[in-house]
């Protein structure tokens, strides 16, 4: 029978961090010692540190964050995919709080397949807006919205740090039809720093698309990191009529 081998450095820490968690001294959600402090502590080297970090964080135990360090992993937070919910809604049902910076706020020529999907000639006057959300400061969506002018006239001229674009938009009147399309993307250099992603980490992109009487009311790509968010639904299907074909 062959002897157990001793921890390596980088599997004590891992251990350590997991007693640790499993105890309470960090709970979900809440931020772990820095590399440094970690270093200093346990009396290791950052590259063993960073291996033990970078590990967990594979392993789902941990959250890495570019800029603002490691967190105790949550289960990622789950959105329905057949409803339009609110998001600051839904992070204050989870008992977290949201604030949403507003990068793009602006009207601006379609592009060509942009104006298309409102039934418009290219060049088209729209509304754009940009807008980050997050949860208790870390970024969790970045979304990007188009919107007919005609079924809101008045949307450049909010503030969507204190209202979202959904809550205003529902007020004004609640979509006939909407589409969603799920789809996972690489994230560029830009869309990493927004939303602090790791270098391989993949986005989950929701492109949704809403329809009132009159025509398209609106298009927005909803883009979040892969790690911090999940969609889904439960429906029975005696909800569901049937249909020919």
């Amino acid at each position: 029978m062959s002897e157990m081998r001793p921890q390596r450095l980088y599997e004590q820490i891992k251990t350590y961090l997991r007693d640790g968690i499993a105890a309470g001294i960090w709970k979900a959600g809440e931020k772990i010692p820095s590399e440094f402090e970690l270093m200093d502590m346990l009396g290791a080297s950052r590259m063993t540190v960073h291996r033990a970090l970078r590990e967990l964080s594979t392993e789902g135990v941990l959250m890495r964050v570019q800029g603002a360090g490691s967190f105790v992993q949550s289960p990622p937070p789950r959105s329905p995919l057949l409803e339009i919910h609110d998001i600051a809604e839904d992070i204050a049902r989870r008992g977290h709080t949201h604030r949403a910076e507003v990068l793009v706020l602006e009207a601006r020529d379609a592009k060509v397949d942009i104006a298309a999907e409102f039934g418009l000639r290219p060049r088209a006057r729209l509304f754009y807006s940009e807008i980050l959300h997050f949860e208790n400061d870390i970024p969790v969506q970045l979304e990007e919205r188009y919107v007919s002018p005609a079924f809101a006239p008045d949307y450049l001229a909010q503030d969507f740090r204190s209202i979202t674009p959904n809550r205003y938009l529902q007020s004004i009147a609640p979509p006939h039809e909407v589409e969603h399309i799920l789809h996972a993307t690489t994230a560029d250099e830009r869309l990493r720093g927004l939303l602090r992603m790791g270098p391989h980490e993949a986005c989950l992109c929701l492109l949704r698309r809403t329809w009132t009487e009159t025509g398209t009311a609106t298009r927005s790509l909803l883009t979040h990191p892969g790690s911090r968010y999940s969609l889904g639904s439960r429906y029975k299907l005696a909800d569901f009529h049937a249909r020919p074909g």
